[in-house]
């Protein structure tokens, strides 16, 4: 059955009616620019076939209440007042959206909600960001709103930094709800410019779940945050008057002076990232697949010696999967710590790829991973 179907049908026997609406929002896979949006950075994402998907509908009480296949505690929250409640960590981020639409003057409604989908929670894949721009447009329908994507990508990354605490970046946001079918989605996050680049009808995603989950809000993502901050403050203090560490070039690195570890080796990675994602851009452009794999090993190995977030696992499947049939171009994907890498296959290759992956994998780590292909996929839509 497909995941649609499910969540209706879950719908149906939880609140014993059928939901008015259904919303799925995609999950994200990055393809480079990885810890340079918070740092005003450029990324390179694309969407993914996998959804988080809520069915709804409204009911009488002035009460939203939220059921989960994902989680076994319900949550509600009164819809005039949705900061009122305290609840389990997963049912914040769709309060969070609620409070953050009711400041904007959106007059939310008593709903009913199930919330499912094949999305992976934890894998890199930005499931919290799929949950948010969800439950946006499910709250939306509710109240009779339509804000645009670009303003509801807003209202959810300041629902995760704001209410839920996480300190995220706007990509994720924005790839789930901007992405275009068939495109990688082109972000600057200082001015949140976007444009969408065709990616080759030859080339698939596929997404090397190394199964080992990490918690963002739990993980060393805030420290990272912090070094970043501490290294501008540094070179501020250092008469280098800059906004963020954009502002920087890789010809400056070079003169960065005796800024102490391990900022410098921060600063390296959020700059060359940045060059990075302008170098894939182009690459894509002009069809030079070729030029993909290097730019990916290279951003790899600055996240795994120069940022310091990558895993045995992480590293053990970028290895497999460079190796595999069919291959153009591998590394990690998402904040780290453990979750997913992120592989262009020549189409056609998908099966070899993902059986000698498979093998590579479970011979350097003794694990087994999990494995799906996806061409990119349109942003969220009832």
């Amino acid at each position: 059955m497909e995941p649609m179907e499910t969540v209706m049908r879950s719908f149906a026997m939880r609140f014993g009616r059928a939901a008015s609406i259904v919303v799925r929002a995609p999950g994200r896979v990055n393809l480079i620019g990885e810890h340079t949006d918070y740092n005003d950075g450029l990324v390179l994402p694309a969407a993914v076939a996998r959804y988080v998907t809520i069915a709804a509908a409204p009911n009488a009480s002035g009460v939203i209440r939220l059921r989960s296949s994902f989680y076994d505690a319900p949550a509600e929250f009164p819809a005039e007042a949705p900061a009122s409640s305290s609840l389990p960590p997963w049912a914040r981020y769709p309060q969070g959206v609620a409070v953050a639409l009711s400041a904007r003057g959106v007059m939310l409604r008593g709903l009913d909600l199930t919330i499912g989908g094949d999305l992976p929670i934890g894998a890199g894949l930005s499931s919290s960001a799929a949950l948010e721009v969800a439950s946006a447009l499910v709250f939306e329908h509710g109240a009779g709103a339509a804000l645009s994507p670009r303003e509801r990508a807003l209202v959810c990354h300041e629902a995760e930094v704001s209410f839920v605490g996480v300190p995220s970046g706007i990509m994720d946001q924005f790839a789930s709800s901007l992405a275009r079918a068939g495109h990688a989605l082109f972000l600057d996050c200082r001015t949140l410019e976007t444009h969408h680049i065709p990616l080759p009808g030859g080339v698939v995603i596929a997404v090397c779940d190394t199964v080992m989950r990490r918690a963002i809000g739990h993980s060393a993502y805030a420290d990272r945050r912090r070094e970043c901050a501490e290294a501008l403050q540094w070179l501020r203090v250092h008469d280098r008057p800059l906004a963020s560490l954009r502002d920087l070039t890789v010809d400056d690195l070079a003169n960065a002076g005796d800024m102490p570890e391990p900022y410098v080796r921060r600063v390296r990675h959020v700059v060359t990232e940045n060059a990075r994602v302008i170098e894939s851009a182009r690459a894509l452009e002009g069809g030079d697949l070729a030029a993909l794999r290097e730019i990916f090993a290279a951003s790899h190995r600055s996240l795994r010696d120069d940022y310091e977030v990558s895993s045995r696992e992480l590293d053990a499947m970028v290895e497999a999967a460079v190796e595999a049939p069919g291959c153009l171009a591998a590394r990690m994907t998402g904040a780290g710590f453990g979750g997913a890498v992120v592989a262009l296959v020549s189409r056609g290759n998908e099966e070899p790829f993902f059986a000698e992956t498979a093998r590579g994998y479970r011979r350097r780590t003794g694990r087994e991973g999990t494995f799906f292909v996806s061409d990119a996929a349109e942003g969220a839509r009832p």
